[in-house]
């Protein structure tokens, strides 16, 4: 019986997780271009949100400011409300997303943000930094 609770709740966890990366997967384009005076980090999410989503902005936020202080910005935005759908129209982005941005270049980086933010932030952290510091 404690197994077959297990296994539910291991398949409900997985489907959380796959409902919320779903997106992620449809809109990554890895990189294109656009235009910004500096690098910009944008994490984009909906309303409903589970842990992983939770923890993708938390990892994110935490690297940019321990990585970069005041020099590289992080910004939220939550698709359904004004601001973060405008947001999102403006810089080409349709669903949940972590987009590095910068001149004339944006990096979708959503996958790696959903596969590592819960079970290895570091690596995270190191992609992140992999691919703000080459705009810098």
């Amino acid at each position: 019986m404690k197994l077959t609770n297990f296994l539910i709740i291991v398949l409900i966890a997985m489907s959380m997780n796959m409902s919320c990366s779903a997106q992620a997967n449809k809109d990554n384009e890895n990189t294109t271009t656009i235009k910004s005076d500096k690098v910009e980090v944008f994490y984009f999410h909906y309303t409903r949100r589970c842990v992983t989503c939770k923890t993708v902005e938390d990892v994110t936020k935490e690297a940019i400011k321990e990585l970069y202080g005041d020099d590289v910005s992080f910004m939220a935005f939550n698709l359904e409300e004004s601001d973060g759908s405008q947001k999102a129209e403006l810089l080409g982005v349709s669903g949940q997303t972590l987009l590095i941005a910068s001149d004339d270049t944006k990096i979708n980086i959503t996958n790696e943000g959903f596969m590592n933010a819960r079970t290895n932030p570091e690596k995270l952290k190191e992609i992140i930094k992999e691919k703000i510091d080459p705009l810098l």
